[in-house]
């Protein structure tokens, strides 16, 4: 029978991250065949299950996706599986709107066991009714167990212990405070440039039926400058492949030392990533820049997001200078420390009849006047946003990661 079940927790801060990997390499470690999930649209949490798993880690998200396509996801990639791992997010309720898609909604949709995890670090009995109100909360959600995050002795371990006896709960683990279990943060997010770029799969996923509409992508990953990729993305370009069922119509390059070989290529997709951190590499190699100049010029169609957007831009600027980038549209990022602002949350737009959702989450800008927006965006509640869409013919690219599929590949 597999082992399935979603951690979540009352806050985000608690642990889940950790507590996630930790399960999922003592299950990897048994030999199992564990198969990890991270709920809503993070692109760097992911990477922390597959470096352990050594399988992609795939998102579920109630916004981007509809709950069907949830469903269908998490069977096809669970379908080997003997361990299925999801990773909530935020709070278990923290939803776009209410509780609409968090964590307890992906609970309820997938009909998945909740295992809490507990940041007990400044309480005690106190956590009593707070266990309770979440356990009592939705009934249609199964919280199963609780574990206990940051416990600072013995004495505070059998508290909560006792917390647990005496709401009927399950106290699977209690975890003490542990400086070399904390994960360092980096500019915007968890670090995770120590981690592999793509693991190896031990056990291959059997390629789902292709529909049969691009002959060969070419995708551009780094381990950071280009690396924010929602799996079902290269699912979908690799289902679309002709003639292939595989995705071995897609093949990828390193923007900071390859070439791309872009003939006879139908899409270049350059997703998110952090390639302000890395604009040296970028520029010295001018001969990627110059070719997939010269192919948007000659009407090869290019997906850029984010990351992938600024290096089509003229030129970004840091507070060591300015660097040229590819120069397929004519705009220039300012990355400056001084122009930092955040931009986060869902996105959705209508271009050409086909419906785009995703996520933007960045602190770099445009620098100077606002460019001309193919569409109006807007957020998860349908209120509008300032951010750009740029069509042009063959070019589509925002600021906005895009949860891509077969229905709106451009």
């Amino acid at each position: 029978m597999k082992t399935q079940f979603l951690i979540a927790a009352p806050m985000s801060g608690s642990g889940k991250t950790t507590v996630a990997r930790q399960l999922m390499e003592l299950y990897v470690r048994k030999g199992r065949r564990v198969q990890p999930f991270k709920c809503g649209p993070d692109y760097i949490d992911t990477k922390f299950h597959e470096a352990v798993c050594g399988r992609p880690s795939v998102n579920l998200d109630t916004f981007m996706a509809s709950p069907e396509h949830v469903r269908e996801v998490y069977a096809r990639y669970s379908k080997d599986a003997d361990v299925c791992i999801v990773e909530g997010m935020m709070g278990m309720y923290d939803g776009y709107d209410r509780d609409r898609g968090s964590s307890a909604e992906i609970a309820r949709v997938l009909d998945l066991p909740v295992v809490l995890v507990v940041d007990a670090r400044s309480a005690a009995y106190s956590l009593a009714p707070l266990l309770q109100g979440f356990v009592n909360f939705r009934k249609d959600v199964r919280i199963v167990g609780i574990i206990f995050n940051k416990v600072g002795s013995i004495r505070h371990q059998a508290m909560l212990r006792q917390v647990c006896l005496d709401l009927g709960l399950h106290c699977l683990a209690c975890i003490p405070r542990n400086k070399e279990l904390e994960q360092g943060s980096r500019y915007l997010g968890l670090d995770f440039s120590h981690l592999p770029l793509l693991p190896k799969r031990k056990d291959p996923l059997p390629a789902p039926p292709c529909v049969g509409r691009w002959g060969k992508a070419v995708v551009a990953r780094n381990a950071e400058s280009f690396s924010f990729i929602y799996q079902e993305t290269l699912d979908a370009l690799g289902r679309s492949a002709l003639p292939l069922r595989s995705a071995k119509n897609v093949t990828f390059f390193d923007p900071e030392k390859d070439v791309p070989a872009l003939d006879g290529v139908d899409l270049l997709y350059l997703p998110g990533g952090y390639p302000e951190k890395h604009l040296d590499a970028l520029v010295k190699n001018e001969a990627a820049r110059q070719i997939i100049k010269d192919y948007a010029e000659h009407g090869g169609r290019i997906i850029a997001e984010c990351g992938g957007m600024m290096y089509l831009c003229k030129s970004i600027i840091t507070d060591d200078g300015e660097y040229p980038m590819c120069g397929v549209l004519p705009y220039v990022i300012t990355a400056l420390q001084a122009d930092r602002k955040l931009s986060l949350g869902y996105r959705q737009f209508t271009l050409d009849g086909k419906e785009y959702r995703g996520h933007e989450f960045h602190y770099t800008q445009f620098l100077g006047e606002m460019p001309t927006s193919a569409c109006q965006v807007y957020d998860a509640k349908g209120e509008p946003v300032s951010t750009r869409v740029f069509h042009d013919k063959n070019v589509l690219a925002s600021y906005t990661h895009l949860y891509l599929n077969e229905t709106n590949i451009y």
